[in-house]
């Protein structure tokens, strides 16, 4: 009797560690950190005119065929990802010539990319310009194949998040879509 009772204390403690870890995910308001680990790292390969201050907002980044509207924010540190997906440092911005990577947390704001297919649509709103791109390549590699983060020579937006998308602990391999500029830009309304 007395080791059921400690068992069931033992999994009520641990299930309510468990239900607390998750909070901090979800809910980064209620618990707001100042952590700054770095989700991916890849050298500088475009600079910007101006640094950028990590967490800003920087532009809304659409998925219409899923009904979603993001808000991606500078940077891909710990608490950068806790407010948006995070455009990675030094890359292209939208609209630019080379590659727009923006990166995410796979449980959180980059859930929805297990939906995307080939030929889904993102529309990205940049200051007063919006941008259309179109899905082309859907791939899963190894934390360490950095590639598909290179700059390019067209106009492309690359999003990034942890695979398997169901997966307890740090995941071992990326989810990555890759989409082309299909429209040149036009001023918004």
């Amino acid at each position: 009797m007395i080791r059921r009772s400690r068992l069931s204390w033992l999994l009520a403690i641990a299930g309510a560690l468990l239900l607390a870890k998750g909070s901090f995910a979800v809910y980064p308001f209620i618990f707001p950190t100042t952590g700054s680990r770095e989700v991916l790292i890849v050298p500088n390969t475009q600079p910007h005119a101006g640094p950028l201050e990590i967490g800003t907002s920087l532009f809304k980044l659409s998925l219409p065929r899923q009904g979603v509207d993001l808000t991606v924010v500078e940077g891909t540190s710990e608490a950068a990802l806790r407010k948006g997906p995070g455009h990675l440092e030094g890359s292209s911005l939208p609209g630019e010539v080379g590659n727009a990577v923006i990166a995410g947390h796979r449980d959180t704001h980059f859930r929805i990319l297990k939906e995307v297919l080939i030929g889904d649509e993102i529309r990205v709103a940049l200051g007063n310009r919006e941008y259309s791109y179109r899905i082309f390549d859907i791939r899963v590699v190894s934390p360490i194949d950095t590639r598909v983060l290179l700059p390019q020579s067209g106009h492309m937006i690359t999003l990034i998040t942890c695979y398997p998308f169901r997966f307890l602990g740090s995941a071992p391999e990326r989810y990555v879509v890759r989409a082309k500029l299909f429209d040149g830009g036009y001023p918004s309304e």
